[in-house]
């Protein structure tokens, strides 16, 4: 990301902060361009370039009536963006999606030993990201702030392993996904190190339809334990794999936004563009 970029994301990160927390009063376009330094028609342009819709649609997206309107219709609701991109007559997104293999416990307990992981960096809608792969499929991801921070994360959770930066196709097929290249769905694989709970946990978040949004409590009720919605914040707080297993969709049962790893404007922002996403193939 070059100087510019940053500068542009920034401002959007902060135009969204500021509608996330103001939405109530429905700022108008020259209030929120006023905010980021930026004449109302440069910022109008910059957000449609950036979230692919205008700053009044996206705060309807992120309003807490969108939030609480898409609880209620989630049963009602599927994956239509993979649908109109040639994947009609599939099922939910896990079916095609990503297939979750747990590593096995002598993997787990020697910390990645034998295991050999390509990293690699790059740009996506919500800012910088690091994915990283195995021979199985994609074992972390992760927005970041600085590369040699986001290696050296990675590397504490992998101390045994052997690492080479090195973008090969099970990164690709991942990284397409942002570029709204629904095709390689069926090709991205997980591999994943965690407990029997969180592989649970995160499979079910896997069911989730884009532009679907579920509470932590809804996750618990599918699991089966509808009383453990406190392990499941824990569990979904562990998610290695961002956006790609979609924690971003778990909110408040009030309908907050709630926490997020990667920070709360970013999970906000990405609510509000698969909406987006999901209304535009609906006008279609």
């Amino acid at each position: 990301m070059n100087e510019q970029q940053k500068l542009n994301y920034d401002r959007i990160a902060e135009a969204i902060a500021y509608i996330r927390n103001n939405f109530k009063e429905q700022p108008n376009l020259d209030e929120v361009a006023s905010k980021v330094h930026l004449s109302s028609f440069h910022f109008q342009r910059l957000f449609n370039e950036w979230a692919g819709t205008t700053p009044k649609k996206f705060l309807q997206y992120i309003s807490l009536e969108y939030a609480k309107k898409l609880l209620k219709e989630q049963q009602a609701t599927l994956f239509d963006a993979a649908i109109e991109t040639g994947l009609s007559g599939t099922g939910r997104l896990h079916d095609l999606f990503i297939n979750v293999e747990g590593m096995t416990p002598a993997e787990y307990k020697n910390g990645g030993k034998n295991l050999f992981i390509n990293y690699s960096f790059a740009e996506s809608p919500f800012g910088s990201l690091m994915v990283a792969s195995t021979q199985k499929g994609i074992c972390h991801m992760a927005f970041i702030a600085e590369e040699a921070s986001a290696l050296s994360d990675l590397k504490t959770k992998f101390p045994n392993a052997t690492f080479q930066q090195k973008l090969d196709l099970m990164q690709q097929h991942a990284l397409f996904i942002f570029q709204n290249d629904w095709s390689k769905l069926a090709e991205i694989k997980l591999h994943l190190k965690g407990t029997s709970f969180q592989l649970k946990v995160w499979e079910t978040l896997l069911k989730i339809p884009m532009g679907g949004l579920t509470t932590y409590g809804g996750i618990a009720e599918q699991i089966g334990n509808k009383n453990a919605s406190r392990a499941v914040g824990t569990a979904i707080g562990n998610n290695p794999v961002a956006f790609l297993i979609p924690c971003h969709r778990v909110i408040q049962s009030t309908g907050g936004i709630g926490g997020y790893m990667w920070g709360e404007t970013r999970k906000t922002a990405i609510i509000g563009w698969e909406g987006a996403k999901i209304d535009s193939v609906k006008i279609e």
